[in-house]
């Protein structure tokens, strides 16, 4: 037979349970409390970011802001040739667009705030950019949208290594503000185990790898499987693009 045990909170439950906590809060020694206690983001420090974390943040920075230019450039071309000719498709392009102009937008002011120089060939990824926008727009709408397609799987494959990195080796150390001990990771709060300026930064680029894979959904339903010859359109523009992202790194 069983039996079922209802709780009704009464004055004499809440005695008991008021009684046990603080019974519970005296047994913990001062080293305890001092254990349990978690720290939040004002109340630390971060120390210091190696040379090489440095020099791949700068790497990140000019490198991204490089394909968001491209981006920015390609879509332009597309929108230039088709949304006259394709009126149903003015505003999917322009959404696109005006996202990625958002995009290059955001990694334009990184790069002034952190001072990271362009990369050297900036004029070559404008023109090379706008020509295979407008190329691959003026072979067919298809081809345009199997360009997106090429182009946002690289883009979007790259944004996932770079998370990577951010998320695996910038853990730097993090110090009490008021006595300046590092602090053990129990005692940190998880939401600040990395710095406000690494954490801004993967949030930027989760939130825009999301949008970049939206373009490349976007362009499948809007027939871009269709081009002929997919394959070869779509893997030659690839390996554009990814020796693009090669170059741009380091030049």
């Amino acid at each position: 037979m069983l039996t079922r045990i209802v709780y009704k909170e009464t004055p004499v439950c809440r005695r008991y349970f008021s009684t046990i906590s603080r019974r519970f809060q005296e047994a913990l020694s001062s080293e305890d409390k001092e254990a349990a206690k978690k720290y939040y983001g004002d109340d630390v420090n971060y120390g210091e970011l190696s040379k090489a974390q440095k020099a791949f943040l700068d790497r990140v920075i000019r490198v991204d802001q490089a394909g968001e230019l491209g981006a920015n450039y390609i879509y332009m071309g597309q929108y230039m040739v088709l949304a006259s000719k394709y009126p149903h498709l003015r505003p999917v392009l322009k959404h696109m667009w005006e996202q990625e102009i958002h995009h290059h937008d955001t990694f334009n002011k990184l790069q002034t705030e952190r001072r990271v120089r362009p990369s050297l060939l900036t004029p070559l990824w404008k023109i090379g950019a706008i020509g295979m926008g407008a190329g691959t727009a003026l072979i067919s709408k298809e081809a345009a949208m199997a360009c997106t397609v090429a182009v946002e799987t690289v883009i979007g494959g790259h944004y996932n290594e770079q998370l990577r990195v951010l998320m695996n080796q910038y853990n730097v150390p993090v110090y009490d503000k008021s006595t300046g001990e590092q602090l053990s990771g129990d005692e940190i709060n998880t939401d600040i185990e990395i710095s406000p300026e690494i954490s801004s930064l993967k949030d930027t680029i989760s939130e825009f790898r999301d949008e970049e894979l939206e373009h490349l959904d976007t362009a499948i339903q809007h027939d871009a499987k269709k081009a002929v010859p997919y394959m070869l359109l779509t893997e030659g523009i690839k390996m554009v693009c990814r020796g693009a992202i090669w170059t741009a790194e380091r030049v």
